[in-house]
């Protein structure tokens, strides 16, 4: 499996040569295809081969674009990502409101247990009501019970008066890390022959990732746990490439020490065999505990 995140910060020409990918900077640097999981391209003074492109898209590799200000603006989704595409779009079109209610719920579920977890280990008390959250879950989350853990989840964590639609540092960081989650989510989506904009409770009309905006939920906290412990006065360089690290942390899924991209990848087959099968027992959840 690729394990490798190259970030892009200043002025490159990028082209492909011999399977590897060759940066053209100051200096030349080469690094093999193979390694390669995701390339964020920070500064929008780079310029990218045609045929570089054509070949990262092969291989599945991700390639996020930043905007003047090096926020996450875009990035580069295959329009075919497997040779059973159009059978798999078939199977995805056909899966039964009643298996996704019991996926969602599922993941609803491994979120505020993640959520709780996170509050637990920093010894916060608020912990105790994300556990009644979960005692009186329903399906499909029909309570909203992931709107209400969220609130006390991130009052608890950064303060009362804390929004998320506030300019701060803090939701800076948190937009930041969660662009990069999701775009590894929806390589995967896209690598298993499915596609982005039909999800299984996300459907908004304008987002492109729906399917990628449920399946990433329950790895929220990840990045969650990466800027508290950073307390960010600014989102800069050094913060964002912590962020964007947090695909190289190690963590335990099926009972086995994985990097998290690898971690995603195991995680997102397993829910789309259950929701193919209607078994939610298919779904393999991680813990931070190695």
């Amino acid at each position: 499996m690729s394990w490798r995140t190259v970030v892009i910060s200043n002025r490159a020409k990028l082209d492909f040569k011999m399977n590897y990918l060759v940066v053209r900077g100051d200096t030349v640097k080469k690094i093999h295809l193979s390694e390669i999981s995701l390339i964020m391209i920070e500064s929008t003074a780079v310029s990218l081969t045609a045929y570089l492109l054509c070949e990262l898209n092969k291989r599945k590799i991700k390639v996020i674009f930043c905007d003047e200000k090096r926020q996450p603006s875009s990035e580069l989704v295959p329009f075919y990502g497997s040779h059973d595409t159009s059978s798999k779009v078939r199977q995805q079109v056909s899966w039964t409101d009643g298996n996704k209610a019991l996926v969602w719920t599922s993941i609803v579920e491994e979120k505020i247990w993640n959520q709780m977890k996170h509050l637990k280990d920093l010894g916060l008390p608020q912990y105790e009501l994300l556990e009644e959250y979960l005692r009186n879950l329903l399906i499909n989350d029909e309570s909203n019970r992931e709107g209400h853990a969220a609130k006390v989840y991130f009052n608890a964590l950064f303060g009362m008066g804390f929004s998320r639609d506030a300019p701060l540092p803090e939701n800076a960081a948190l937009n930041y890390g969660y662009a990069i989650i999701l775009s590894a989510f929806n390589r995967e989506v896209v690598a298993n022959g499915y596609i982005t904009q039909l999800g299984i409770f996300h459907d908004n009309i304008f987002n492109p990732f729906n399917f990628g905006s449920d399946l990433m939920e329950p790895y929220r906290p990840l990045i969650d746990r990466e800027v508290v412990m950073m307390k960010p006065k600014e989102l800069g360089s050094s913060e964002k490439m912590r962020l964007v690290d947090v695909l190289n942390q190690d963590i335990v899924i099926d009972g086995k020490k994985q990097r998290v991209s690898n971690a995603i990848q195991i995680y997102c087959k397993s829910v789309f065999r259950a929701l193919q099968n209607g078994d939610v027992a298919e779904i393999r959840r991680y813990r931070n505990e190695l």
